[in-house]
């Protein structure tokens, strides 16, 4: 007797998001980190922009390696919370760095604190939500596979 797998979450779209916010950053840094618009760079921060990069990069390509496994999967799920760990804790940091991007959204936007710093804040902010959200959406089927695993 076959089983049919159960298809993926629509919310397994977040890994993807992920890839998104964070594959331009994984890349400008790891190949041309001094054209990032980072205010004072010197080479201790080069070697660290080197270093956060190549950790992005590596979550990017786990992020695309996992988006098609099935969601009860525990590495699957360890993934989805170390990335929600991590985007809400870019979040947090962001919102509370000094300006170090040298661009403007323009008076009206500074007028609301929409900063980039602040934007790059939120989207890690949403980002964290979304990968909660995953969990939640998704922790039924976890559980029931558990469960159907333990009756065999």
């Amino acid at each position: 007797m076959s089983q049919v797998a159960p298809a993926n979450s629509p919310f397994s779209v977040v890994f993807l998001l992920h890839i998104a916010l964070d594959a331009p950053m994984a890349i400008q840094g790891i190949w041309s980190p001094l054209n990032l618009p980072f205010l004072q760079l010197n080479n201790t921060t080069i070697v660290f922009i080197k270093l956060y990069a190549a950790l992005v990069a590596g979550t990017c390509l786990m992020s695309l390696l996992c988006f098609g496994l099935p969601e009860f999967l525990p590495g699957k799920r360890a993934l989805a919370i170390t990335l929600c760990i991590y985007h809400v804790t870019c979040s947090t940091i962001l919102f509370n760095a000094p300006r170090f991007i040298p661009y403007s959204f323009g008076a009206l936007a500074e007028s609301f604190r929409a900063t980039p710093e602040v934007v790059w804040g939120t989207l890690h902010g949403l980002l964290g939500l979304g990968f909660a959200v995953w969990w939640q959406a998704t922790v039924q089927l976890a559980a029931a596979m558990s469960k159907a695993v333990k009756r065999q």
